[in-house]
């Protein structure tokens, strides 16, 4: 059927642009800006802008509003093409009215979350500025991630970003009365050991190319600078580990909010988009105007992205990528199922880890696999994607930690 062979691509392109968007910041990191003549390999200065980074992305998720605009224009074609207004779909489940079909028509990212959203109230108004809230949260988290993915290799990255499902798990169980079962605190103790063992192998393994201004940020000698690089690869892990407790946060406090109102899941994608733009170009100018060096000199680094070509070119990309990943995540999620975007995840960190190899921006490392291969576990685990090892740790009735299934916006 057409519609079923709708599903590969949107797959594909959730996977694809996924991919990009770790890639392509990465490339950015990469770029010289500075000394960036083949005799002082020492004195390069390389582009290091976290905060100018995290204002592409908010610019990515306010593309979401021509995609609703897309679609808004395309109902009313149609409804006065034929004489009537476009009925809304209220059915889930296949064309024939059956849910048996793992596969349900492709959903429409206009209409809502929840059909029988009865009791929520439509979000509008004033309770749309409850948005800033997990905006903020994802402002902070994206930052640290940033600033990470400047000291470690993109798979490393990647990889150290499955510690989300711990603080997932954790707040779900705190702040939202979820229950656990002794499996998924199993599998998130798994999770706990695979990233230790990802940082562990970035810190025993000497990696020159995953930070390539290592050299530049130490007055020693080159040799001490290539000792010091390990140290960094940890600070990098656990910033990127530690910015999982702000994407936690925001998608618990998405949860509650959506609890009691009804909104599109790509306009609140939408909306955040605007208010992480806002409050991330105010502190930008806060900054700038504070301390004005480093990671917050926002006019050099709106400079260099100007009169760079490969960066003002990868800028345009990642916002295009962005905006694109967050519609085609939306729609694999609704279409095909929750926990099908934890396999594409585990996917798509393969496929970073691939490419980072092939492009030589990273070593392979074998210690790395070991870790690799933990998280997978543990995260197929707590997403029930694999059974747990004692069938008694089975639950008969699973409750599901986050009913609204929370958007990863990046």
């Amino acid at each position: 059927m057409v519609v079923k062979a709708v599903v590969p691509f949107l797959v594909a392109m959730m996977l694809v642009t996924g991919v990009c968007n770790t890639l392509l910041t990465k490339y950015q990191d990469m770029q010289c800006v500075k000394n960036c003549e083949p005799a002082n390999p020492r004195k390069r200065e390389h582009f290091e802008q976290p905060v100018l980074q995290t204002l592409q992305m908010f610019i990515g998720e306010m593309g979401c509003w021509l995609v609703v605009g897309a679609f808004t224009l395309y109902e009313r074609f149609i409804s006065r093409r034929a004489g009537y207004e476009a009925i809304s779909e209220t059915n889930e489940g296949t064309e024939d009215g059956s849910e048996d079909s793992e596969t349900r028509p492709v959903a429409n990212p206009l209409k809502p979350a929840h059909p029988d959203a009865e009791g929520r109230i439509p979000m509008h108004g004033a309770s749309v500025l409850l948005l800033a809230l997990p905006a903020i949260c994802d402002i902070v988290a994206t930052t640290l991630m940033n600033v990470g993915l400047l000291f470690v290799a993109a798979s490393i990255y990647q990889m150290t970003r499955g510690a989300l499902v711990l603080f997932v798990g954790l707040f779900s169980v705190w702040f939202l009365k979820r229950h656990l079962g002794l499996y998924k605190w199993f599998s998130l103790v798994v999770v706990v050991v695979g990233v230790a063992i990802v940082g562990l192998a970035g810190y025993i393994t000497k990696d020159d190319k995953a930070r390539p201004g290592a050299a530049a940020h130490s007055g020693d000698e080159y040799s001490t600078a290539a000792r010091s690089q390990a140290v960094w690869t940890i600070i990098g892990v656990l910033m990127i580990a530690g910015a999982q407790i702000g994407t936690a946060t925001q998608f618990v406090l998405e949860e509650r909010i959506m609890e009691k109102y009804s909104m599109e899941p790509i306009k609140v994608v939408g909306w955040e988009g605007i208010f992480g733009f806002l409050f991330t170009l105010l502190g930008m100018i806060i900054l700038h105007l504070a301390i004005g060096t480093g990671y917050f000199n926002a006019k050099e680094g709106f400079y260099q992205m100007t009169h760079n070509r490969a960066i003002a070119v990868s800028s345009i990309f990642i916002m295009i990528s962005i905006g694109c990943f967050n519609f085609f995540g939306l729609s694999v999620t609704r279409t095909v199922s929750a926990t099908s975007r934890s396999t594409i995840d585990t996917c798509r960190t393969l496929f970073i880890w691939m490419v980072s190899l092939g492009l030589g921006w990273e070593t392979f490392k074998w210690l790395q696999v070991v870790g690799f291969a933990f998280l997978v576990y543990g995260t197929f685990l707590f997403n029930d994607l694999v059974r747990p090892p004692l069938k008694s740790c089975v639950e008969r009735r699973p409750e599901p930690l986050l009913p609204e299934e929370p958007i990863e916006h990046f």
